[in-house]
């Protein structure tokens, strides 16, 4: 008995390992992925915010007010920007061009000498984890200015007054971590939607034989991109308000941007996520190995190459490259725009139009697929 049990799962391990070895996409997903999701946990994901770039706006041009502005400098997690004045810097901070700003008023001399002064501190709080890190950085590099000045003072009657960094947070007031997440789950959900539904219309063809009997027909391969990509575009727009009806009732996001503007960016969007799946389609040929590259070329690096999570100016050059690459991330930074600070007009009109060109590229290439597969 013992003799034929090892006859028997010999014979079916020999079976399964060649089966194995053939299935390339199997093996490569099996072995490639893990060290693939690795490399991108260890290098391209990063919680610490460095380099955080704020501006400074120095009304008081005295020596004791540059020399506060100087602890910023020498910090390795800001990068200061001098502004001329508050008006250049809100344009900054509309831009997206700056994290935050530190404003050191006209009085600040003054009042230091009287006994005590305030900075202003205004912080970018479409990302609350980030302005809660970046109020810190700064706090800590005045809190060290004014200790190193009562070190240096002493207790001398008349000695340094304080310096007290007035808090203010700009396009999140409530500081909800949810104000911040729901924005990009919509992103998320019209990836996985798009992405997955359309990777599997073109292999499943393949697969019956269907597909050669429309190329005995008249119709033509743009004809068949768009009667494919039609219904599902029905299914991503009801996805779509769902999800603008759940983020307003149910988790009161503040859209302080047009509505007409985010929905026609969503559908922008998910005309991408849809052309992407079915070129994935149309190139594998195969249902698994179509669901497997939507999971690895649309959902995944939208999760975590687009901003969803952690701002990617915090993560190597290489990886800041690649996520400009997604279409995920340019919709990930107009759709929170228009969430938290409104309608910022060139922001507008440069994300949708690369998303319009992703559009037109992905549908000329999954036409001319289409068109080389009918020779």
């Amino acid at each position: 008995m013992n003799e034929g049990f090892r006859r028997r799962f010999t014979a079916l391990l020999r079976k399964e390992v060649r089966q194995m070895l053939r299935d390339k996409s199997n093996l490569a997903v099996g072995l490639l992925l893990p060290v693939a999701l690795i490399l991108l946990f260890g290098y391209g994901l990063s919680f610490d915010v460095k380099n955080a770039p704020v501006a400074v706006v120095l009304e008081d041009r005295s020596s004791t007010a540059r020399e506060v502005v100087e602890g910023l400098q020498g910090s390795d997690y800001l990068a200061p920007v001098f502004a001329a004045d508050m008006a250049e810097a809100e344009r900054l901070m509309m831009a997206g061009t700056v994290d935050g700003i530190v404003r050191v008023p006209l009085d600040f001399s003054r009042r230091l000498n009287a006994g005590g002064a305030q900075i202003q501190l205004v912080l970018n709080g479409v990302d609350s984890s980030s302005a809660q890190t970046i109020e810190g950085y700064v706090g800590g590099a005045i809190g060290t200015w004014a200790q190193q000045q009562v070190d240096r003072v002493g207790n001398k009657p008349g000695g340094v007054g304080s310096v007290e960094v007035v808090q203010r947070m700009w396009f999140n007031e409530a500081g909800e971590s949810r104000w911040f997440l729901i924005p990009g789950l919509i992103v998320l959900v019209l990836t996985l939607i798009g992405g997955f539904l359309t990777s599997l219309l073109i292999a499943r063809e393949w697969e019956r034989g269907t597909l050669e009997s429309l190329f005995v027909t008249p119709v033509r391969p743009l004809e068949i991109v768009l009667s494919k990509i039609a219904p599902y575009m029905v299914v991503g727009m009801i996805d779509l308000g769902l999800c603008l009806l759940a983020s307003y009732f149910l988790f009161q996001v503040p859209m302080r941007g047009s509505l007409l503007f985010v929905i026609i960016a969503g559908l922008l969007y998910l005309l991408v996520s849809l052309l992407l799946g079915l070129f994935i389609s149309g190139v594998t040929r195969n249902q698994f190995q179509a669901s497997q590259m939507a999971l690895l070329a649309s959902f995944m690096p939208a999760m975590m190459l687009s901003g969803f999570v952690f701002d990617l100016r915090n993560v190597p050059v290489v990886i800041q490259v690649i996520s400009q690459l997604l279409p995920a991330t340019h919709f990930m930074q107009l759709i929170k725009t228009l969430f938290m600070a409104g309608n910022h007009w060139p922001m507008i009109l440069r994300e949708c139009s690369i998303l319009a060109l992703y559009a037109l590229v992905l549908t000329l290439a999954t036409r001319h697929l289409l068109r080389k597969r009918l020779r």
